[in-house]
């Protein structure tokens, strides 16, 4: 059983059983290069404005390199009496450098030195998630650039709705990926914030300087008041909301491309190398890779209401519960990234059934806007437009045709400012080609809109760096 660096206020050791419930080294050893890069900063400064020696620093710095290159070939012994991977490496510099490792915890805490490693950590993660959000929406955009004039039809209410072109509703989510990726940006003003120097919650006596910390670990901004910095989980919450939108969208493709791919739709199938089949029926293809995104989207939910539960009744200032924190943050980066990841790759490979949609888009009368809209540049107005092709759909539906099977001559019992070329003005490539008010589906308005995603995903930076 290893000291603790409270031993001195305790009569009796740590119950083992405690010392199991506590820790958190199972966990937060991931923050291992965070919390080394922190440390090694932190002893700089130290020595910066005088409180130990250069050498010290030297030596420290030394140690805690050769500490990161023990736990990068996984020849470090974790012990749970230790708790968390701070006091792992606090533990090791001491066995390593000897007494100055004493002098490393100076001027800390561990309430700041974890907000600084999570910091840290989600930086550098909301950063990867950027450039796969990225990779996803450029993905997207190819899709939706080679398979840009197929049509099918648009849906409201699950009920076919209007014909719209293919490429126009994979922009749609490109749109949606797009604001994600903008939220995360965003959320990257707050998690880049310095919050080394807090101490437990009060500061600290010692002539510090945090913004020399900040300039060694590049955070352009250093936290304002010591115990908001120490209890602030806000850049956490604000992550995995973003995560949680973003899940969300991935969802909604998810249950699309489910549907398209069943063979009542038949709109789409998954290549082999992204479906399983089934261990009793030999001729099932499963969606599993969209199955298992949306299924995942409610792991993410809940990481995010657990955070807020979490934090909703806690006083200032740090308080243990907020251990509970890392673990939600991890399986979300974790969820959301594999499900990013699978769909940049299997995205490209999908196979559209463009037959299959136009015969949708050709059923179901959804044209019936377009010949109400005819009526009105004939003179008509809508409400009396609309009401006249009801008419005319209730009576294809008896007769079991569609609006532009009906002969000319009955078209015109129902109103005489009809003639031939309401035909034309019909056709699945009219329809779509007329709507080209902004964000139509129009495919010059499409084409134009991919052009400008392409150009705006080349010249993207992510936090002032490319993505």
């Amino acid at each position: 059983m290893a000291d603790k660096p409270w031993d001195g206020r305790f009569a009796e050791k740590t119950d083992q059983a405690t010392e199991a419930f506590t820790a958190s080294i199972h966990y937060d050893q991931r923050l291992y290069p965070y919390d080394i890069e922190g440390s090694m900063a932190h002893c700089r400064m130290l020595a910066h404005v005088g409180v130990i020696a250069d050498a010290e620093a030297d030596l420290m710095v030394q140690g805690l390199a050769d500490i990161r290159r023990e736990l990068e070939r996984g020849a470090f012994d974790l012990d749970p009496s230790l708790e968390d991977i701070h006091m792992h490496i606090e533990a090791r510099l001491l066995q390593k450098i000897g007494k100055s490792a004493q002098k490393l915890h100076t001027g800390r805490s561990r309430n700041d030195q974890v907000a600084l490693d999570v910091r840290m950590y989600l930086r550098h993660e909301t950063r990867r998630t950027i450039a796969l959000l990225r990779s996803l929406r450029s993905a997207l955009v190819a899709f939706a650039r080679d398979r840009a004039t197929v049509i099918l039809p648009g849906y409201t209410h699950t009920q076919r709705a209007q014909p719209v072109c293919l490429g126009h509703h994979f922009m749609a989510y490109y749109e949606m990926f797009t604001r994600d990726q903008a939220r995360l940006q965003d959320a990257l003003q707050r998690i880049n914030i310095m919050p080394l120097g807090a101490a437990a919650l009060a500061g600290t006596t010692y002539p510090i300087d945090r913004r020399f910390v900040a300039d060694l670990l590049d955070f352009p901004e250093v936290s304002a008041n010591s115990m908001d910095t120490v209890a602030d989980r806000d850049f956490i919450i604000e992550f995995l909301s973003a995560a949680s939108i973003c899940m969300m969208h991935l969802s909604r493709l998810s249950e699309e491309f489910i549907l398209w791919n069943t063979q009542e739709f038949n709109f789409l199938v998954l290549p082999d190398a992204f479906a399983t089949g089934s261990s009793i029926m030999p001729q099932k293809k499963n969606p599993d890779i969209p199955e298992l995104v949306r299924g995942k989207s409610g792991r993410v939910f809940g990481d995010l209401m657990a955070l807020l539960t979490l934090m909703k009744a806690l006083p200032l200032a740090y308080n243990r519960d907020m251990q509970e924190d890392k673990e939600p943050l991890f399986n979300t980066v974790d969820i959301l990234q594999s499900c990013l990841d699978i769909y940049v790759r299997m995205i490209p490979k999908l196979e559209i059934n463009a037959a299959a949609m136009r015969r949708a888009a050709s059923a179901g009368f959804l044209n019936a806007t377009d010949m109400a809209d005819y009526l009105v540049k004939k003179g008509m107005a809508f409400r009396k437009a609309h009401d006249c092709v009801g008419k005319v759909v209730a009576f294809a539906l008896s007769e079991g045709k569609e609006l532009h099977e009906l002969p000319l001559e009955t078209l015109q019992q129902f109103s005489q400012l009809i003639a031939a070329d309401l035909f034309d003005h019909l056709t699945l490539e009219a329809m779509v080609d007329r709507r080209t008010s902004a964000g139509g589906t129009a495919i010059e308005n499409v084409m134009a809109a991919i052009t400008k995603a392409e150009a705006d995903l080349d010249s993207e930076v992510v936090d002032g760096k490319d993505a």
